[in-house]
């Protein structure tokens, strides 16, 4: 049965390799753990012996404490390789292949990456020559297939008797629970990539947090289709149901809508990971009996609509869970209970967590910028301008930057990024409150409000969606008729093929304010 665990400190003081092999000691060796998409799993006994036998290679290229950058997609062996990584004393950096080069590169210098494991199956498949040969301009490309290839039978032998006294090799390497376990860079959607530092204990305090919020079984069968380069992906999506004993399923690209639902039916999943787009993605492309072993949908990284939530009732028996974090929290801050889910906020906050609002000028006195200190809260930062040095956030407290109210019981709504408010008339407009008008007007469209610069008004908002036949005097009609001040109809509709999307999920709200005023000229 489903059940919650009590939030303990002993849950998060000790490393992600002793969490590893304190799971396979509660579920046992022989349990199926880590699946991807060509349906091997791995028990948890190949995965302890795959991280010896991988780290035993890796650790002769490798320095103890270096930062490794990681350039995978969502398979099994990237389980083994982290696990590697970090069993042999070594910080994961995952890197975003989607970033791009320019961004890569800036990753390579800010985090100090000497060496990149990837894998020549991975970058051929994903016409990657291009941008890994411009990596190796900064760096030791290290392709896992060569390293497979030079495996022996001794080898496969020195492993497994490694596996044997696993723990205590582990401990040789002097990691604890504060050391930095794994590197990723914020996504860039409002501004300049960094480096979040996140350490054993900060990745483990989350996991135990999520275990006390949400009723989570071993019999579960968790399918990720989120890239283990961003932090939800990563943690709730991957590291949260292998250390509770819990089947993942791990599939590299959540884009594949007619791909998924079906995976979903032929592994049984019972939980499912993803956005607002990607779900909307999904139920709309499945078949009727696809999603049905699914019981429980957890949502992040964009707000989910109702349309979402309609079209997912109409089709399947599923909760979708919606809840709110970020890297910087490792990355889980709030999410919905359960067994008081309120569609519309992004639930309570985790255990452990301390929080507190500042006032915003111009904003209604119950809405404040969310600050928040606890347990999963990262090490510090690492800047493009001090390469390799961490800044941690000061007095432990993060500035998330976003707008957001609490009830009286302690539910959190979300009201917007602090960046994401535009002055107009001398009042505070929330982008992401004109984006759900815009999503009331014309449901089941993707819809992004920007606010860009304007000669007499000082800011003017458009309106970027891929409804084809939007236009302002639609949007003005229907906020009249629903007595929305014409303040927040925005003063253009600008009409694309696809909003840009991040390889997370999330709205690229960079790229799309560039796009809008590349189209200025033609409003």
């Amino acid at each position: 049965m489903p059940n919650r665990k009590p939030f303990t400190e002993a849950a998060y003081r000790r490393t992600l390799f002793d969490a590893l092999l304190d799971a396979k000691t509660e579920y046992g060796g022989n349990r199926d753990i880590v699946e991807d998409s060509e349906r091997t799993p791995l028990t948890f006994s190949r995965l302890v012996v795959g991280a010896f036998v991988l780290g035993g290679k890796l650790s002769t290229l490798t320095q103890r404490g270096e930062v490794v950058g990681v350039l995978l997609p969502n398979v099994a062996g990237f389980a083994a390789t982290f696990f590697a990584l970090l069993g042999h004393g070594r910080v994961v950096a995952m890197l975003n292949f989607t970033a791009g080069l320019r961004n890569l590169r800036s990753a390579l210098e800010t985090a100090e990456i000497r060496t990149v494991v990837t894998s020549r199956r991975f970058v051929e498949t994903a016409k990657l020559d291009e941008l890994v040969s411009g990596l190796a301009e900064r760096a030791r490309i290290i392709y896992l297939d060569d390293i497979r290839a030079g495996v022996t039978v001794i080898d496969k032998i020195v492993g497994a008797v490694k596996a044997l006294a696993a723990r205590t090799i582990h401990r040789r390497h002097g990691v604890g629970p504060d050391d930095p376990a794994v590197i990723l860079f914020t996504s860039g959607s409002e501004g300049v990539p960094k480096g979040v530092v996140l350490s054993h204990a900060n990745i483990l305090a989350n996991v135990a947090q999520v275990r006390a919020h949400v009723a989570l079984s071993s019999d579960d069968v968790m399918l990720n289709p989120l890239p283990v380069f961003h932090c939800f992906g990563l943690t709730v999506g991957t590291l949260t149901p292998l250390l509770v004993g819990m089947k993942v399923v791990l599939y590299p690209s959540p884009l594949h809508y007619r791909q998924v639902p079906k995976l979903a039916r032929d592994v049984g999943a019972t939980m499912l990971m993803g956005t607002d787009t990607f779900l909307t993605g999904y139920v709309r492309a499945s078949d009727p009996d696809d999603l049905q072993t699914v019981r429980l949908v957890i949502a992040g990284a964009e707000k989910v609509k109702d349309d979402t939530r309609r079209a997912w009732a109409q089709k399947t028996s599923a909760v979708i869970i919606e809840g709110y974090g970020a890297t910087e929290c490792s990355p889980i801050i709030t999410a919905n209970p359960f067994d008081d889910n309120r569609p519309g906020t992004v639930g309570t906050f985790m255990q452990g967590i301390e929080h507190r609002l500042e006032p915003v000028p111009g904003l209604d006195g119950s809405a404040g910028r969310l600050h928040v200190r606890g347990p999963n809260v990262m090490r510090g930062y690492l800047m493009a301008d001090r390469p390799g040095v961490l800044q941690p956030p000061t007095d432990g407290w993060h500035d998330t930057g976003d707008i957001v109210t609490i009830s009286e019981d302690g539910y959190v709504t979300i009201q917007g990024r602090a960046k994401r408010f535009a002055k107009l008339g001398g009042e505070m407009i929330s982008l992401a409150a004109v984006e759900s008008f815009a999503a009331a007007c014309w449901p089941s469209s993707t819809h992004v409000v920007v606010s860009l610069p304007d000669a007499t008004r000082g800011e003017q908002l458009v309106l970027v969606t891929d409804r084809a036949d939007a236009d302002r005097s639609t949007f003005l009609s229907w906020a009249k008729e629903a007595g929305v001040p014409e303040l927040m109809v925005p003063r253009a509709v600008l009409t694309v093929a696809n909003v840009p999307v991040l390889g997370s999920g999330k709205i690229d709200h960079v790229a799309t304010a560039q796009l809008a005023k590349d189209m200025r000229p033609m409003l």
